[in-house]
């Protein structure tokens, strides 16, 4: 996939997924991007450790279905992000 096209599905990734994710997330339109790449990223290589059982790095195509494994993976990416940025209040 070219580096257009991962552009693109990584800005619409991580938009949706920061709109699904609860919270407030900050960051600006390249953090949105970058974090929609990794989604992309971490999500290929979970569906195809799911599909053949064997651990690839990979990244999903630019399809309905790719949109949605990135979505799930950018979700991921959110968490963990915040799992380690957290900061308690008290």
């Amino acid at each position: 996939m070219n580096i257009i096209a991962w552009i693109i599905l990584g800005l619409i990734a991580g938009a949706i997924a920061k709109a699904i994710y609860p919270g407030y997330q900050g960051g600006s339109i390249l953090s949105t991007i970058i974090l929609g790449i990794i989604g992309a990223f971490v999500g290929g290589t979970l569906m195809t450790v799911i599909q053949t059982g064997t651990l690839q790095i990979t990244a999903t195509a630019f399809s309905l279905p790719g949109l949605f494994v990135a979505i799930l993976g950018a979700l991921v990416a959110i968490w963990i992000w915040h799992m380690i940025n957290r900061r308690a209040y008290y």
